[in-house]
């Protein structure tokens, strides 16, 4: 079989390209892709310091607020400042918030239909589709005339003949094994979810002034006031209770709808626990501090590194380990391609070798992405969701352990079945029924500290560039929805000197480094079956497990206005 091309992968963030070679039916060699040139690091030099998070947030309409947090966390280490803690828990708050509604999104409206036949759902008898929902969950919208309503209006949506989304599927593919009735249950949800989400969400616009790219960060801490009895302050009574009540809903939704949905599907794929593990290392930088940022002890999601799928250790990061390649990369770095830099030590200096419009088959033997390939000690490395829940599973971390085991006795499975495609999308539940048990004990701890007259929320000691030294360096942190975030700066004369951003999907979607080392992605999809060469619904299940978000990975800007290249899709 030639080889596979998928451009664009769709239903992800950004533009991303996946090559594959097929032999005797399963794939045995691939290569990663990003489309598209990160400029953020260019467009960031020179400016102030205390509104890189402001630039940083605009690397992506998904995951914005992530890249705020850990820039101000960056300008905060280079100055030395510690933030109060009112500001430390609305920053749990506000991130929480996210990796729950992201990962609720991930799974309905971003994933499951490589799990989930559409059509089929018309074919399903809605009594039936009754008796499983109310077998798996207590949820109370499970009537049967609920779900005839939601098969009606799919009808409809089909015989408009307008299917959007829905168009291009690969509908009838052999890799769908759900029965008509499963696949009922799924729409209806994913219908669900996306109010769900809007509703959730606003947990944003109380905390953040609006949702997608948040308005009330400053290093120092928050630009929010807190007053319980001031009707115009941005947390007061009636606010708390508002979020108190967003914070059940998702605990509701999330335990009742999204888990159980999860362990069904995953029911009829239990082969999939045994495919796309990948790399078998680990990554985590912990987060959401209980106290000072710097006492990575009392993180809620803890730090550390696992590898080779060893669960009986777990290795300390060290952030000066941290090195990228551009060997495959359309950058250069002084000195030669051959060697890698720490991001203090970054260089952002593009230069395009691809192929050119019309666009024929990467030259994977010399550079062939946008984005760079980092590394850790020079391994390659996993991040997210399911990166966390195994370092914290390894750790110790009692609750992880206890929703862990619980999912993998009732699907009957080995902790091992965690390293996989499907153990990814289990992973991604278990973290978001994780933390939406703990969203409302924040908004209770904010809640008391307030009713005390502590409504401290920034430090502005440092806020004057008068009081910086003439030269300053500092990294933040944070654990985005889809894994492992790092931002490193260089301040000189009040001005950033040097600006560098790894992200999560650098780390898992990155091409080869200068050792032929391959990527999350690349090694993940090995060994994939394929059925059909022309629908290739099993390379996108694996792809789509990492919850790509290329548009971090890399970002593209051009000031003047001008056409940076033709896409040509396959």
């Amino acid at each position: 079989m030639p080889r596979i091309v998928v451009d664009p992968v769709t239903r992800i963030e950004g533009h991303l390209r996946v090559e594959a070679q097929v032999e005797g039916g399963a794939i045995a060699d691939a290569w990663s892709s990003g489309t598209m040139f990160r400029g953020i690091e260019i467009i960031l030099r020179g400016r102030d310091p205390r509104e890189a998070w402001i630039w940083t947030q605009r690397i992506c309409g998904v995951c914005t607020t992530v890249h705020a947090l850990t820039s101000v966390r960056a300008v905060e280490d280079a100055l030395g400042i510690e933030v109060p803690d009112n500001a430390r828990i609305i920053r749990n708050l506000i991130a929480g918030t996210q990796l729950v509604q992201d990962h609720v999104i991930h799974f309905y409206h971003l994933h499951a239909l490589d799990w989930v036949d559409v059509t089929l759902a018309l074919k399903a008898d809605p009594g039936k589709t009754s008796q499983l929902a109310e077998s798996i969950s207590t949820w109370p919208k499970s009537s049967r005339n609920y779900f005839k309503a939601v098969q009606d209006r799919v009808k409809k949506l089909v015989d408009s003949g307008q299917l959007s989304l829905f168009a291009s599927g690969y509908w009838g593919h052999p890799a769908y094994h759900l029965p008509p009735e499963a696949n009922l249950l799924a729409v209806a949800h994913y219908i669900e979810a996306l109010e769900f989400q809007r509703e959730f969400i606003r947990i944003h616009s109380v905390l953040g002034g609006k949702n997608p790219h948040l308005q009330t960060y400053l290093v120092g801490g928050m630009a929010s006031s807190m007053d319980a009895n001031e009707p115009g302050a941005t947390i007061n009574t009636e606010r708390i209770t508002q979020l108190r009540e967003l914070a059940r809903s998702a605990r509701s939704f999330v335990e009742q709808v999204y888990v159980p949905d999860v362990l069904a599907v995953a029911g009829f794929y239990k082969d999939w626990f045994g495919r796309g593990e990948g790399l078998g290392n680990f990554l985590a930088y912990g987060c959401y501090p209980m106290g000072s940022i710097k006492d990575h002890a009392k993180f809620f999601l803890p730090r550390g590194i696992v590898l080779n799928r060893d669960l009986t250790q777990v290795h300390p990061v060290d952030p000066a380990n941290i090195a990228e390649y551009v060997s495959h990369s359309w950058y250069e770095y002084s000195g030669g391609d051959a060697q890698s830099k720490h991001p203090f030590d970054g260089e952002t200096n593009p230069k395009y070798s691809g192929p050119r419009p019309p666009f024929q088959q990467l030259d994977t033997e010399k550079k062939y992405s946008w984005l760079k390939s980092p590394r850790y000690q020079d391994q390659p490395m996993e991040v997210g969701p399911l990166a966390r829940m195994v370092v914290a599973y390894a750790s110790g971390h009692q609750e992880v352990r206890t929703l862990v085991d619980g999912v993998l006795a009732k699907l009957g499975a080995p902790p091992a079945a965690l390293f996989s495609t499907l153990g990814r999308v289990a992973a991604r539940a278990i973290e978001t029924a994780l933390m939406a048990r703990h969203l409302e004990g924040w908004v209770n701890e904010l809640d008391d500290r307030m009713s005390h007259g502590d409504v401290r929320i920034h430090d502005g000691r440092l806020w004057d560039p008068a009081s910086w030294p003439r030269e300053a360096r500092g990294f933040g942190t944070h654990e985005a929805p889809r894994g492992a975030l790092g931002h490193w700066i260089e301040i000189e004369d009040k001005a950033i000197k040097n600006y560098q951003a790894v992200v999560p999907t650098t780390w898992n979607a990155g091409p080869r480094d200068a050792k032929g080392q391959r990527g999350a992605y690349e090694a993940a999809l090995l060994k994939t079956p394929v059925a059909d060469g022309e629908r290739p619904l099993e390379l996108l299940r694996t792809i789509h497990s990492f919850d790509p978000c290329l548009a971090c990975a890399v970002h593209v800007a051009d000031a003047r206005g001008n056409t940076l290249a033709h896409l040509q899709v396959d």
